[in-house]
């Protein structure tokens, strides 16, 4: 059977397995859809498969309308790799070609704006200028449907350079004006999110998701001013301040599991391994931020994994096995911002209040118990030292296109950090689903989710193995 083969096979089982890994089309119908898509199944010799949403757009196909196929989880291989493509998509995720252009993309990554071109192109069937066009048009979705904003304002905010580029580009994806969009979603619900009351999201997640552990994590790491988890366990909320590109954020997400698809015309879970989602709301100073904003609360609960692949490798070790089966979807806690977690892993967190309150900026508007943004490295020369200052200064880079090796390396040649502070860092600042303490005896079986397994011990309080959250 071959790979297009496999493919059509998730498609005509409506797996959401595989939502996100890639996209397919229909020609008879201009329409690209989700593999979960409930719609009839098209005959196999009127589908196409795309990689990306972006190539599929580039190919003149528009979203499916009932399947929403820009709201899906990304590609956990975007998580995984450590190649220039890798390293790309994370970067255009956080909006840096929106930012800096393709030209500052490609001095993140260290090639030629040619070279990064035709390797995203070769593999992904797209671009960066298409890859971060596709997601303006999602981020523009989610504001036309959910808030009040006007559409002109909107247009900007999404990171489009004019109205007139924003109106065509929403037009060839979603086959409708940016107005017709809004209209379409106010004739069930009215859109919520205003300045005040923030943007409502659906932070979508493939297969099971193990919501206790995270939040258990970030309850007990929370720090005082930027960070608070409240409510009884299983309908907890976190809570946090951001510091983002163009302004500020303050995110709530709720620890209750959101619904997973529905098989259609039943009202029942799909038996297809269904996903779901966390439900949010975020306030942004500026709306520019939103993209940015939603990538770094999914790098931090860690919502573009793949649990399939990953209990299916950890559950066939006798040891792992029954901490699999207990806690089935269990995720690898990211970090919403690399350089305040490193930082964070050094100082403990009862220094790190009290470096909040010495040296963090206050909020305009304190909002409850959240007061202030974790200070910048560069604010923390004097108080916390070499880090800060190999922080500040650029000779360790965290941010998401970092290549993880040469961070490791730079972050062991930074006095006083040990190899554990530096696999922790590793593991949560720059996500990587591979990372074992040093000196831990670990089975090659247990490769490329090492990271996960250690939270699979993590979860059961073994004394050793608590050091990569």
């Amino acid at each position: 059977m071959t790979d297009q083969d496999t493919r059509y096979e998730a498609v005509r089982s409506r797996d959401a397995r595989f939502d996100g890994e890639f996209f397919f089309a229909v020609e008879t119908t201009g329409i690209y859809c989700r593999p979960s898509c409930p719609a009839v199944t098209p005959k196999r010799h009127n589908v196409r498969f795309f990689t990306t949403a972006a190539a599929a757009q580039g190919s003149g196909f528009r979203a499916c309308r009932r399947c929403r196929p820009d709201a899906v989880p990304g590609s956990a291989d975007w998580n995984v790799r450590a190649d220039v493509v890798g390293r790309a998509m994370r970067l255009i995720g956080d909006g840096v070609v929106d930012r800096e252009g393709v030209a500052g993309l490609a001095v993140r990554l260290g090639y030629s704006a040619r070279q990064v071109q035709r390797q995203l192109t070769a593999e992904l069937g797209a671009g960066p200028v298409a890859l971060a066009r596709a997601q303006r048009a999602h981020t523009a979705r989610v504001l036309l449907q959910t808030t009040g904003l006007p559409v002109t304002d909107i247009a900007f905010a999404s990171g489009f350079a004019s109205v007139r580029q924003f109106n065509d580009t929403i037009r060839a994806v979603y086959a409708a004006t940016p107005t017709g969009l809004r209209a379409a979603v106010r004739t069930s619900r009215p859109p919520t999110g205003t300045p005040a009351a923030g943007i409502p999201l659906r932070l979508a997640h493939r297969g099971p998701y193990h919501a206790a552990y995270v939040f258990d994590v970030l309850e007990r790491e929370a720090v005082a001013g930027v960070e608070e988890v409240s409510g009884p366990a299983g309908g907890r909320t976190y809570r946090r301040t951001l510091r983002l590109p163009y302004g500020t954020g303050i995110v709530a997400v709720d620890e209750r599991p959101g619904a997973g698809p529905r098989e259609r015309g039943t009202g029942r879970a799909s038996a297809v391994h269904p996903g779901g989602w966390l439900d949010a709301r975020l306030h942004l100073t500026d709306p520019r931020d939103l993209t940015t904003a939603v990538q770094r609360l999914r790098r931090l609960f860690d919502l573009d994994a793949d649990p399939y692949a990953v209990d299916e490798r950890l559950g066939a070790d006798p040891r792992l096995a029954p901490l699999v089966a207990a806690r089935p979807g269990l995720r690898a806690p990211g970090a919403a911002d690399p350089e305040e977690y490193a930082v964070r892993a050094v100082v403990g967190r009862t220094a790190a209040a009290s470096l909040v309150r010495a040296h963090g900026k206050a909020l305009d508007a304190p909002c409850g118990t959240l007061t202030h943004l974790f200070p910048e490295p560069a604010a923390l020369a004097d108080a916390v030292g070499p880090l800060a200052v190999a922080l500040a200064d650029g000779a360790v880079r965290l941010d998401p296109g970092a290549d993880r090796d040469e961070a490791e390396a730079a972050l062991l040649a930074v006095p006083g950090l040990d190899g554990r502070t530096v696999a922790a860092i590793r593991a949560r600042a720059l996500g990587d689903p591979d990372v074992a303490p040093p000196g831990a005896d670990v089975p090659d079986t247990w490769r490329p989710w090492r990271t996960y397994a250690f939270h699979h011990l993590h979860a059961t309080e073994e004394p050793h193995v608590r050091v990569l959250d």
